[in-house]
């Protein structure tokens, strides 16, 4: 789909392609409904290899939590249904599974908004992530001073109630309390909604560390597409419940579209998004 006589730009760091290119996660043709009338997702497919980042981006409305949903099997909580095509976990079909087997099989999501346990402390929130483990204590103890390490902030507020806490320290608690339950793979719901640049930039080196020295592969939906394509492999860009673009991460950051529409960057310089017609825009997608 992309026009790969498209340089990356050699100034940008693009992130650390993944060791190995094993289809882990496949999605083919999916259509979503909710409540047996509204139509949301028009045939999305994509494909998240192991040891990735891969990144799904689009504004708002445009599809990507219920994507996640639809693969993490928390649809039916509100009311969605998978009407058409499959979802594949190595080689798999998971879509009849319950959100509780697909933990035990390694796939977690971290929900848009952190969603902490509120009235628990930082260090009770964590150790609910372990709850389905079997492994013995020592092991999530292990688990848990590994969450610390990556996550020093968390020490100092282990004792404080999660809900007193930061938006950034509640995300970083969420983050760390999907580590706990030992993924394979976590699918991260916008991590940077609600956070300071500053924040942002930490949450995404911390997921960069955790895809390349404990092997966590990734599929994050993310508004902030400057940010995520640095720090992804590979994207997929949704607009009305289909996918519109996709392609290597450092080729989508120099694609003039991505740059007009999504990083605010055209041929004349910046420009205000109100400047582009939605017409046009749709147009020039869609072509």
């Amino acid at each position: 789909m992309l026009d790969q006589t498209d340089a990356p730009d050699p100034t940008l760091d693009p992130a650390k392609e993944p060791p190995v290119e094993e289809a882990l996660l496949a999605v083919n043709n999916i259509e979503v409904i909710y409540n047996h009338v509204i139509l949301v997702l028009k045939g999305v497919s994509l494909n998240v290899p192991k040891g990735g980042i891969t990144a799904l981006l689009g504004g708002n409305g445009a599809g990507k939590t219920t994507t996640l949903k639809a693969i993490s099997n928390l649809l039916r909580s509100e009311r969605g249904d998978v009407t058409k095509g499959s979802i594949l976990y190595r080689g798999e079909p998971i879509q009849d599974l319950q959100p509780a087997d697909l933990v035990a099989k390694g796939v977690i999501q971290v929900m848009e908004g952190r969603h902490c346990f509120e009235h628990l402390t930082v260090e009770e929130n964590l150790l609910t992530g372990a709850y389905t483990r079997r492994d013995g204590s020592r092991s999530v103890a292990d688990d848990l001073e590994m969450v610390y390490d990556y996550f020093p902030r968390l020490r100092e507020r282990r004792r404080s109630q999660a809900g007193y806490t930061s938006g950034g320290e509640q995300q970083m608690c969420a983050i760390g309390r999907a580590l706990m339950s030992r993924p394979e793979t976590i699918l991260l719901d916008e991590p940077s909604m609600g956070l300071a640049p500053q924040l942002v930039e930490q949450i995404f080196g911390i997921v960069k560390r955790l895809n390349e020295e404990q092997g966590v592969t990734f599929l994050l939906a993310e508004q902030n597409t400057n940010v995520a394509l640095r720090y992804a492999h590979y994207g997929y860009i949704l607009e009305s419940g289909r996918v519109v673009m996709d392609g290597a991460a450092a080729d989508l950051r120099e694609n003039p579209d991505v740059k007009e529409f999504y990083l605010g960057v055209s041929d004349e310089g910046r420009k205000s998004f109100r400047d582009v017609r939605s017409y046009r825009r749709r147009k020039r997608w869609l072509s």
